[in-house]
């Protein structure tokens, strides 16, 4: 059974330190403001593509996004 993953925190935070806006990260990744919204607030999980496209228009890994191998 798959783990549920949380992102919203992390993308958040990933997110603020481009200075970007929901909206802007949006466009760069090629998803939804919507989508973005959701994922901030815990209400949707990335789907494997997104969650790389979120990581290749924020400069970090898909590891920095989930928060996968980080202690705690």
């Amino acid at each position: 059974m798959q783990d549920v993953v949380y992102v919203g925190e992390n993308l958040k935070w990933l997110r603020a330190r481009k200075y970007m806006t929901q909206r802007q990260l949006a466009a760069k990744a090629g998803v939804s403001p919507d989508t973005i919204a959701k994922l901030e607030t815990n209400r949707t999980e990335p789907r494997y593509t997104t969650l790389f496209r979120l990581a290749d228009a924020l400069d970090c890994t898909p590891d920095d996004i989930t928060g996968y191998g980080r202690e705690g």
